[in-house]
């Protein structure tokens, strides 16, 4: 994570509290530079602790704090900042109802476990990419006043024989010592069906340990998972969700909605509706992107809306973008 030679200068400048602060402020600055937020805001915080400007330390109390103190799980997530609530979103009628449900379960938990019901802290969200499964996940965080991490997956699966497994175990164990949401995206990578018979041995036995975690897990944050490929998932993870949610592209009402949004604080001079029937068939992403495409241009052009025509130019470059995505894909 540090570079070699800020290591160097901390190791080398152990016992002279500036220089020392100095080194470990800049390994903090590395971690935050790479997205480890969570690592980064634990060694600030056992810095300013422990290590004070303008005092001197003795060296062996020092180093045992700060190797103490990390949260073993850090390396394996990514805080992710939460902007939008509820009333960001667009969404089905289905979908929406199921979020708000959720939220208001977890909202009202003591009521329900007063009455001995289970509260909801495993979700699953499922459906094709751009439709609004990151974005849910950042809304029940921000609606529940929880902290939102994304599980690293390239971290977390490993080639040694046992290892991926381990590090599971150490997210599970996080997520349920810390409230937060803990939010595996691309969850197919980890979750394969174990009838796959291209499979090998030691991804069955991640899925089994898996199957364990999840049904284990009871809060006292929320486990959401993502797919877009549901049909890969193994038949047996499904049962140990307590929610599932399934997202598709918008219809015309949602698409006619979230143009609405897009433009409420930099208006179009031109009707919406008419590129309603263009537009049907693209994921929220693909819409929103054309939104803020024909935004930046009026802005570039110094205008104080946008018009038809950068609207059309918008739209005309996501298509063929998309057309260039479908070829490299077959």
């Amino acid at each position: 994570m540090a570079k070699a030679e800020h290591l160097k200068k901390l190791i080398a400048s152990f016992g002279r509290t500036q220089e020392f602060r100095t080194a470990a402020l800049r390994i903090i600055d590395d971690a935050q530079q790479q997205g480890k937020k969570p690592l980064a805001d634990s060694l600030r915080k056992i810095l300013d602790a422990n290590v004070r400007q303008g005092y001197q330390t003795s060296p062996q109390p020092g180093l045992t704090t700060l190797t103490s103190q990390i949260d073993p799980a850090t390396d394996l997530i990514d805080a992710i900042e939460v902007t939008r609530g509820l009333g960001d979103i667009v969404l089905n009628t289905d979908g929406r109802q199921l979020i708000e449900c959720i939220i208001e379960e977890r909202r009202r938990s003591e009521e329900l476990r007063r009455h001995r019901l289970p509260i909801s802290a495993r979700l699953l969200f499922a459906g094709p990419p751009g439709c609004g499964k990151t974005m849910c996940a950042e809304v029940v965080a921000r609606e529940l006043s929880l902290p939102l991490y994304s599980a690293r997956i390239d971290v977390i699966i490993s080639s040694f024989l046992g290892e991926t497994a381990s590090n599971l175990r150490r997210l599970f164990e996080f997520a349920t010592r810390t409230p937060c949401v803990l939010f595996f995206d691309e969850f197919d990578a980890l979750a394969r069906t174990r009838a796959d018979t291209g499979e090998h041995n030691e991804l069955r036995r991640v899925v089994n340990s898996l199957l364990l975690m999840i049904e284990r897990f009871k809060g006292p944050g929320v486990i959401i998972a993502a797919t877009n490929l549901p049909q890969y998932l193994d038949e047996a993870l499904w049962r140990r969700f307590d929610e599932i949610v399934s997202f598709e592209a918008p219809g015309e009402r949602e698409i006619s909605e979230l143009l609405v949004r897009q433009f409420a604080n930099f208006p179009a001079n031109f009707e919406l509706t008419a590129f309603v029937g263009k537009l049907t068939g693209m994921s929220y992403a693909d819409i929103e992107r054309i939104c803020i495409d024909a935004i930046k241009k009026a802005v570039l052009k110094k205008r104080k809306s946008v018009s038809e025509t950068e609207f059309a130019v918008a739209l005309r470059q996501e298509t063929r973008r998309k057309g260039l995505t479908s070829r490299r894909s077959q």
